[in-house]
């Protein structure tokens, strides 16, 4: 199943970012089953712009802050897309109030890794975001669902970075019961991406 360009709800999703860091500007939506079964995934593919950087001079390349604002553009899409056409099971009670209400304060970054195999200029390219697993788990914090992904950049057919990130989303409406797994401990806001100590350092 495919969805094309969905202009309205992206625009609605990156409502939340100042004018000048909307980065992405178009997306592609597949569905293939449920990410809480085997074999079912949700992704996107979108294409970004990055006129010039929102913090830094220039440094010539794309850079691990731009890789983690990339992917909260396209995750913060990609849930509300999910959660509109109920692609995603643990998302079935859902509405899309419950998401704009908790898009900010709910959503935590809990493992972010990134690998970059080859540079880019990082000004026009495209991104790819797949949600691979969803588990609800309940714990300390409330009902958790917790989100595998992995996500990729490139300019050309060729990828030039990738990376594998997992979210915990406090859920208000639990609709699926999974099996216990240990809990991972909820660290850094989705919304705010580590600094690395030198972004000229990335290549």
């Amino acid at each position: 199943m495919q969805f094309g360009h969905d202009e309205d709800l992206l625009e609605r999703a990156l409502r939340v970012y100042k004018p000048h860091c909307r980065y992405l500007t178009s997306t592609v939506v597949t569905a293939k089953g449920d990410p809480a079964d085997q074999g079912g995934r949700v992704g996107v593919r979108g294409q970004f712009h990055i006129p010039e950087s929102c913090y830094i001079d220039d440094t010539g390349h794309f850079n691990a802050v731009e890789f983690n604002l990339c992917f909260n553009q396209m995750i913060y899409f990609i849930m509300a897309k999910a959660v509109k056409e109920r692609l995603i099971r643990a998302f079935a009670d859902w509405t899309m109030e419950d998401y704009w209400t908790r898009q900010l304060p709910d959503m935590f970054i809990v493992d972010f890794r990134s690998t970059f195999r080859r540079a880019m200029r990082g000004r026009h390219f495209w991104g790819e975001l797949d949600i691979v697993d969803v588990v609800q788990r309940d714990g300390g914090n409330g009902p958790l669902l917790i989100l595998s992904t992995t996500c990729r950049y490139g300019e050309d057919e060729k990828t030039a970075c990738h990376g594998t990130v997992r979210l915990a989303l406090k859920n208000p409406r639990p609709a699926v019961t999974a099996p216990a797994r240990p809990r991972t401990p909820v660290s850094s806001p989705l919304s705010r991406p580590a600094l690395p100590a030198d972004p000229a350092d990335r290549k």
